[in-house]
């Protein structure tokens, strides 16, 4: 396989939440290659499953799309995870041999803590269980956010508490019809299809 080694990286512009960076790339003929690269917290998106069954989202602006989108409730690390993050962060880059999916599940993990936390105040549902599907970089290329995703189960009432700039309606599907909006494209957010394809997967192996 090639050698590519980061030579450097500049940054360029700073925004509310991101950092955008020139990387320079040396070449494995000794080539200066140039690429961007956009750093974002990590976080956590969870799937949850109400006491009758169905599939709880969260229907939100979202200033890309210049419209509404149908998620699952999702959020940023918070800075008070920053800490835990720096202790557990090698399970990001650890190889597929000594991947642990067991450390997602500790209750001390960020990941896991963002989950529950981002559940409870976007919907007002707490998940006694989560089972931990993957995370993903939604654009592998270009950003370093990874985002871990979560099926909540065993929900229990909590209080909605959600940041001032989220205005936010829930919404409640079945398994079928979340599929169904998949198909007609009424939700288009990756980590929300697969945590609906793993949830479906997860039944099927029952």
């Amino acid at each position: 396989m090639c050698r590519m080694e980061l030579k450097e990286r500049n940054l360029k512009y700073k925004g509310h939440r991101v950092k955008v960076f020139e990387d320079v790339i040396k070449g494995p003929e000794g080539e200066m290659l140039y690429y961007d690269f956009v750093e974002n917290r990590n976080g956590s998106g969870v799937l949850l499953i109400d006491e009758d069954g169905k599939l709880v989202f969260v229907k939100q602006f979202r200033n890309a799309l210049n419209g509404f989108d149908i998620e699952i409730p999702a959020g940023c690390a918070e800075l008070k995870d920053i800490s835990i993050e720096k202790s557990t962060s090698d399970i990001l880059t650890r190889s597929d041999e000594d991947y642990d999916r067991d450390l997602f599940l500790k209750e001390d993990n960020p990941f896991y803590q963002c989950a529950v936390r981002e559940a409870e105040e976007e919907t007002g549902l707490i998940p006694r269980k989560l089972c931990f599907v993957s995370f993903i970089i939604a654009a592998v290329g270009l950003f370093s956010e990874r985002t871990a995703i979560y099926i909540g189960t065993d929900t229990v009432k909590g209080t909605i508490h959600r940041d001032s700039d989220e205005y936010i309606d829930i919404v409640r599907l079945t398994l079928d019809e979340a599929k169904m909006y998949i198909n007609d494209g009424r939700i288009i957010d990756s980590k929300t299809i697969i945590s609906i394809l793993a949830y479906e997967s997860m039944l099927l192996e029952k």
